[in-house]
């Protein structure tokens, strides 16, 4: 199972709105017959291909499968069909798909079928594999992962709004392989007028860069923005410009001649809800979204209960004074009601400190 989750991570950043799968066949005397993994949405699915490559050796076998095998039709024929054909005796699963298409029913198939099936090996392994996937299924909207670079005592910028760099060059680069893994990359309208980021991928062996978000009520965005611009392969760039309603309408007409759609949501504190959003993004199949800036969306997030995980960059360094930090908003009042981080992993980034942990919210009464 080990092996299979090496293989299924090699689809990182290509399976959406796909889950990444692996698969082992082993023989009844222990060799591996066969080995494969779902490498892009559309592709040959993780036990089609360890099938393929077993052959004949696949009869009498175990498959050693990181999710669940689907049991419908989609763009690929279902896989316990394929396993049951090649006659597999047993299937291992590291946990059940979320997905009601599937949920328990691939694995009623097999057993109806003769196939021994047993579930949760490696589960927590797998399921961290598929954070992603797995949040997208069951809350129904995109995983978010914030990201923010910060010094030691907690800023953002200096008292004058400077702000690159505070991260090194090693922090930047592994916030660009986050780009080229996840679907969306979320920025408010301050972070575009301040900075003007372009929120391409830049990568040594090139990259993927992600469908780009702009939270902008009032549609503030300059049509001249870097992020219009095609990335350094020269893919047109694809914006997505949450707007509040009311928003000026010559101004949305100035965005979607530089390529944008502008979506217009309720906006009952002047800004984009952002469930709304979220739901917008989870129909068009966005599965992920990176959420980069600044603190006042990122507060928004927050109190929506939107935020799933968090990656802090600690820079050392230390700036004073009232400098911004990474969450703005009106705060918590209590010390109850703060968000709580577990799973907490911390590694060494260049000269930067990267934290990271997934987000607990208060008990809500």
């Amino acid at each position: 199972m080990r092996r299979a989750l090496e293989l299924a991570a090699r689809g990182r950043g290509r399976t959406s709105p796909n889950p990444l799968v692996g698969c082992v066949i082993v023989a009844p005397d222990g060799s591996v017959v066969g080995e494969g993994w779902h490498p892009f949405a559309g592709g040959p699915h993780a036990e089609a291909a360890a099938l393929a490559a077993a052959g004949e050796a696949a009869r009498g076998a175990t498959a050693y499968v990181t999710l669940e095998p689907c049991d419908h039709h989609g763009r690929t024929p279902p896989c316990t069909e394929a396993l049951i054909a090649a006659g597999v005796a047993e299937v291992v699963v590291a946990h059940l798909d979320p997905d009601p298409r599937v949920s328990g029913r691939g694995v009623a198939r097999l057993e109806a079928a003769g196939v021994r099936v047993r579930v949760g090996t490696l589960a927590a392994e797998a399921e961290a594999l598929n954070e992603a996937y797995l949040t997208s299924r069951r809350l129904g909207r995109p995983f978010v992962l914030y990201k923010a670079a910060t010094t030691l005592d907690g800023k953002t910028a200096t008292t004058s709004g400077e702000s690159r760099w505070i991260s090194g060059e090693a922090a930047r680069e592994r916030v660009h392989a986050w780009r080229d893994e996840l679907d969306a990359v979320a920025v408010g309208a301050g972070t575009v007028v301040r900075d003007d980021p372009a929120l391409t991928t830049r990568l040594p062996g090139g990259g993927r860069t992600p469908l780009k978000v702009v939270f902008d009520g009032a549609l503030r965005t300059p049509a001249t923005a870097r992020l219009f611009e095609p990335d350094p392969e020269g893919v047109p760039a694809r914006v997505v410009v949450f707007a509040a309603e009311g928003a000026p309408a010559a101004r949305a007409e100035r965005l979607a001649a530089r390529g944008a759609e502008v979506v217009t949501l309720p906006a009952p504190d002047g800004r984009p809800d952002v469930a709304a959003a979220l739901a917008h993004l989870a129909g068009r199949q966005v599965q992920s979204l990176l959420l980069e800036g600044g603190g006042t969306l990122a507060w928004s997030f927050f109190a929506r209960r939107a935020v799933d995980r968090v990656a802090f960059f600690l820079a050392p360094k230390l700036l004073g004074g009232p400098a911004p930090g990474p969450l703005g908003g009106p705060g918590v009042h209590a010390l109850a009601s703060a968000f709580a981080l577990t799973d907490l992993s911390s590694e060494r980034v260049g000269d930067d400190l990267l934290v990271q942990g997934r987000v607990v919210y208060p008990e809500v009464d």
